[in-house]
C-alpha cells in the first residue's frame, strides 16, 4: 500500500487532507515505498494500518492529540496508532510508563476525576479505545523497516503528519496537545497555545522517563481543560 493509491481514508480527513495525495512530496513517498516491497523489506505497519491514527479518529471528533515518532519495529507491535501495541502483545517499556504515570495521576479517588484503586490491567496495551474517544494517536513517520528504527525518516511521512497538525491547530478548538520528547515539541511548535492546550514533558522512554514525564500528571491536566471546555473527559483506563 502507498499514500497515493487512494486508500479508503475516514471521509472528514479524506476532504482536510486531499490536496496532499497529489503533492509531489508524497508521489516520491509512494514511489519510495513501492521500492521498499520490491527489495523485498518487511514495512510496519501493514498497508491497512498505515493511517490508522486517522481511521479511528475523525477531525470532528478528535480532542487530545498524542504525537509519537516512529511506529514499533518489531515484529506483532505496530499497528498504526503511536505507543499502542494491537491486542494480546505486551506493552513496551515507554508505554508501560505512561500507564505508570496514568495511576499515579489519576487512580486515586482524590486526583481531579481520580479512580479509586484505578489500575490499567497488566498486559494490555490496545489504545484502540482511546482512539474511539477522540485521542489522535499520531507518529510523525508512519511507517518503518523491521528492525531498524527510523528507517523511513526523512522521506516525506513529517510533511504529512504536519499537515494533519495544521489541519487539527486550525480547524479545531481547545484540543489538548500531549507533547512528550524534544521531536514532538518541535512538530507542535506551530500549535496556537492561546486557541488550543499544549501540555509538554520528556519522552516516556526509560532513558528519559525519570526526567519529568513521571509526576507531569497530563491525563488529569488534559480531562480538567476538557471538562472546562465543555467536553467530555477521555477514560484512560479503558485499554485492552
Amino acid at each position: 500500500m502507498a499514500p497515493s493509491d487512494r486508500v479508503v481514508l475516514e471521509s472528514s480527513w479524506k476532504e482536510a487532507l486531499a490536496k496532499e495525495f497529489d503533492a509531489a512530496y508524497l508521489l516520491r513517498l509512494r514511489t519510495f515505498l513501492v521500492g521498499e516491497k520490491r527489495a523485498h523489506k518487511t514495512v510496519y505497519p501493514a498497508g491497512s494500518e498505515i493511517f490508522r491514527a486517522l481511521d479511528s479518529c475523525p477531525l470532528p471528533d478528535t480532542r487530545v492529540v498524542i504525537i509519537g515518532q516512529d511506529p514499533y519495529h518489531g515484529p506483532h507491535q505496530a499497528h498504526g496508532l503511536c505507543f499502542s501495541v494491537p491486542r494480546g502483545v505486551a506493552p513496551p517499556p515507554s508505554l508501560e510508563n505512561i500507564f505508570r504515570e496514568i495511576e499515579d495521576d489519576m487512580g486515586n479517588e482524590s486526583a481531579p476525576g481520580g479512580i479509586d484503586g484505578g489500575k490499567i490491567v497488566p498486559g494490555k496495551g490496545c489504545l484502540e479505545t482511546w482512539a474511539e474517544q477522540g485521542v489522535l494517536l499520531l507518529n510523525s513517520v508512519l511507517t518503518v523497516v523491521r528492525g531498524r528504527a527510523g528507517s523511513h525518516q526523512g522521506k516525506g511521512w513529517e510533511t504529512f503528519t504536519d499537515r494533519v497538525v495544521e489541519v487539527v491547530n486550525r480547524d479545531r478548538e481547545h484540543v489538548v496537545f500531549m507533547l512528550w520528547g524534544s521531536y514532538a515539541q518541535r512538530k507542535g511548535e506551530m500549535v496556537s497555545r492561546d486557541k488550543h492546550c499544549v501540555l509538554t514533558a520528556p519522552h516516556p522512554s526509560p532513558l528519559s522517563a525519570h526526567r519529568g514525564f513521571f509526576g507531569c500528571r497530563h491525563f488529569s491536566k488534559a480531562n480538567q481543560y476538557l471538562e472546562a471546555h465543555g467536553r467530555m473527559p477521555v477514560n484512560w483506563f479503558n485499554v485492552e
